[in-house]
């Protein structure tokens, strides 16, 4: 089972946390399970930017991102070589560190 460090976020993870989650579940599942409120605007669907993370380590081990995914991630609030859309992670066997964007695009947010 994959253990996943998340570092420090002001407002969803103040402290950072290790979570360990399932191959085969995505990174956003696996953050909310774990009481993470991730944004997830879209419910999922690869239809927005608001779970946009970046993966510090364990970046080369995932899969590729799909062609619709990229195109949405262009459009993501402090794009970096490594983001992604924790909903199109799809979690593997390998260990990942990842940062959670201190801001989102999201013009429908009720909590901000």
């Amino acid at each position: 089972m994959p253990q996943i460090v998340i570092l420090p976020h002001p407002v969803l993870c103040p402290e950072g946390s290790v979570i360990d989650a399932p191959a085969g579940k995505t990174l956003c599942d696996a953050l909310l399970d774990s009481d993470i409120d991730i944004e997830h605007a879209c419910e999922k669907s690869c239809a927005c930017t608001t779970c946009h993370v970046v993966i510090r380590e364990g970046f080369e081990t995932l899969d590729d991102p799909t062609d619709k995914e990229e195109d949405l991630l262009d459009m993501a609030w402090g794009l970096e070589a490594t983001s992604r859309l924790s909903c199109q992670v799809v979690l593997g066997e390998d260990d990942l560190t990842v940062e959670i964007p201190k801001y989102t695009i999201n013009h429908a947010s009720e909590n901000h």
